[in-house]
């Protein structure tokens, strides 16, 4: 009885303060969170050399690759739900990371032993594997995430969660600028992996953690349960389930226009990196740097805003928080029109959008079907997210042809960021109603 009253008056430890994360609950939140960090320190090491090796042929190049990246994940989609609905989670789960890693090993081989044949068409290969390759992962995560905790849950340990990612996403490139000297390049490639396996044993443990949902549901429920059961299905159920619901529709359609938004950006900053430096060598130190610096801004607003603002204002009005600063971020770049400023707006949205958006973005599958949790999903976070960087990228080439370059951009870009808005406020209250 004594030890009873003296764990009541015990004071809460710093994630129930900061985040109202449950004593139940911090055991598989902290698995998750390392989780995250290793899938996106694997990422950050090889993000640099993507954007400089995409770069080494010219902006247009860029945007053709692009195109390619939207069509191999159209036709990965139904493979991965092919995947899904005939293995059990975990396995899938495996197979997925797995067949990364083995890819990885094959391109490491490659720059290794073969090291003439590196050339164009092969930089072109690698920039449109990452691309793919980046978005499957880091769904996987998530798919996984929206099955394992609840709604309620997820409101309160995704944006903890999503701190274990901004901190691999900071570690990603500080330990590329301490190993590319003395492992080599092609090296990092087999770090890269490391990280991915590392993060499959994370996802074996975070499965077989024991939970209690009754709090949530009224119900508890084991996922040792789950896992002894296949999701099933067809390869094409989530395509199907994406245009059958007004839902899942609203979700596509907030992904692409994130998307689209995004690339105006990335485009931007690619243009005046190639404006100040001409070698591959330089601007993946440069992109590097941005990136580092970028997510140091994500980790202080995760620490500070991020995990009170969806339990304050509600899922909608957080959801908006993105197209508004990306809206003010364009006007000043149209008034200032400086590299700082670039830096400055392309740091602030992203924060945004890995510190806030992307907790709140999750949430919004953990009210759908099982299935559609990893089918739909997949089909939206990969090929409709690419679809949006198709469209961004030919609009801001064709503006470019055009003659009208920052201007002609940022005014496409506020009537944009005003359907964003009014988006996100409807998903808000649908999401209450699924």
């Amino acid at each position: 009885m004594v030890r009873t009253g003296t764990s009541a008056r015990r004071g809460p430890n710093p994630l129930q303060a900061l985040f109202n994360v449950r004593r139940e609950e911090i055991g598989p939140v902290l698995v998750a969170a390392l989780f995250f960090f290793c899938v996106l320190t694997a990422l950050m090491v090889l993000r640099p050399a993507r954007d400089a090796l995409g770069m080494n042929h010219g902006i247009e190049s860029v945007r053709w690759l692009i195109i390619v990246t939207a069509l191999v994940t159209l036709v990965v989609n139904p493979l991965f739900g092919w995947l899904v609905s005939r293995l059990k989670r975990l396995p899938f789960i495996g197979a997925t990371y797995g067949f990364c890693v083995l890819s990885l090993v094959g391109f490491w081989a490659l720059m290794t032993f073969a090291p003439g044949a590196i050339g164009r068409t092969s930089g072109q290969v690698f920039y449109v594997w990452f691309n793919v390759f980046n978005l499957f992962v880091t769904m996987v995560f998530w798919a996984m995430l929206t099955e394992r905790f609840t709604h309620d849950q997820g409101k309160r340990s995704f944006a903890v969660i999503s701190i274990g990612g901004t901190l691999g996403a900071i570690f990603g490139p500080w330990l590329t600028s301490q190993l590319a000297g003395p492992l080599g390049t092609p090296n990092l490639l087999l770090v890269a992996g490391g990280f991915l396996l590392l993060g499959v044993l994370c996802a074996w443990r975070l499965l077989w953690i024991p939970h209690d949902r009754a709090t949530d549901t009224g119900v508890a429920t084991s996922p040792r349960a789950d896992e002894s059961e296949r999701i099933g299905g067809s390869a094409w159920a989530g395509i199907r389930s994406v245009f059958r619901s007004r839902y899942l529709i609203g979700v596509a359609g907030y992904v692409m226009l994130m998307a689209v938004m995004v690339t105006f950006v990335y485009f931007t900053r690619l243009q005046m990196v190639a404006a100040i430096a001409d070698d591959i060598d330089a601007r993946a130190a440069i992109l590097g740097r941005i990136d580092m610096w970028t997510h140091v801004a994500v980790l202080a607003l995760q620490l500070t805003l991020a995990g009170q603002i969806i339990q304050r204002f509600g899922l909608g009005v957080t959801l908006a928080i993105l197209p508004v600063a990306t809206a003010l971020g364009f006007i000043g770049l149209a008034i200032y029109g400086s590299f700082v400023v670039l830096v400055l707006l392309e740091a602030a949205t992203r924060a945004v959008q890995r510190g806030i958006i992307q907790p709140a973005r999750e949430m919004l599958f953990t009210v759908v079907e099982r299935e559609d949790k990893y089918k739909a999903k997949a089909f939206i976070d990969t090929f409709v997210y690419r679809a949006g960087d198709v469209v961004g990228a030919q609009t801001e080439g064709a503006l470019g042809r055009l003659g009208l370059a920052l201007g002609g951009l940022v005014s496409v870009a506020l009537p944009l960021a005003l359907a964003w808005v009014v988006l996100a406020l409807w998903l808000g209250r649908a999401q209450l109603s699924q």
